[in-house]
């Protein structure tokens, strides 16, 4: 059974605040990134200061995204349980919902990226690349199926747990 005991160095967030990361991301590149740049991994650009989905220029430097560094090294920044009867019934449907947000996410932002699904007990724990992605899973969740949501944010590690159960 999931636990939405606070972690150590978490605290909870308010669902209408936005969230601001306070501290430096690892995963982020040290300096700017020589324009454009591609992900060898995935195809994504760095052009015009942010990665995104467009053609590889035949100029561009190759350094891989920090979604995919993230993924390589299963080091998640955001934390998505879900658990309850509800859930037990009516998985394939929240399911299809959180890959559909997670498709939306990627278009437009190749670094909102699900890293893992872990179907366990009557649970769910989804791992994410980027904390915005995380939240957003919670709270469309939430907003489709109501429930109890509980959002706990570590700035010292730039991570997110979502806590859903109905």
């Amino acid at each position: 059974m999931l636990s939405n005991k606070v972690p150590h160095g978490f605290h909870p967030i308010s669902h209408d605040r936005p969230l601001i990361e306070q501290h430096i991301d690892a995963y982020r590149s040290k300096g700017k990134l020589a324009d454009p740049t591609v992900c060898p991994q995935c195809s994504a650009v760095f052009h015009k200061g942010r990665w995104q989905w467009a053609e590889t220029p035949a100029d561009a430097n190759h350094e891989t995204c920090p979604a995919c560094l993230r993924q390589q090294d299963n080091f998640p920044a955001g934390f998505v349980s879900l658990e309850g009867q509800f859930l037990i019934d009516h998985s394939d449907e929240i399911m299809r919902l959180v890959t559909n947000h997670e498709k939306h996410e990627k278009a437009e932002h190749p670094l909102k990226r699900i890293i893992n699904i872990d179907r366990h007990e009557g649970a769910i724990t989804i791992t994410t690349t980027d904390i915005h992605l995380a939240r957003g899973i919670g709270e469309a969740i939430h907003h489709a199926y109501q429930g109890h949501l509980e959002l706990q944010y570590s700035p010292g590690e730039n991570q997110l747990r979502a806590y859903w159960k109905r």
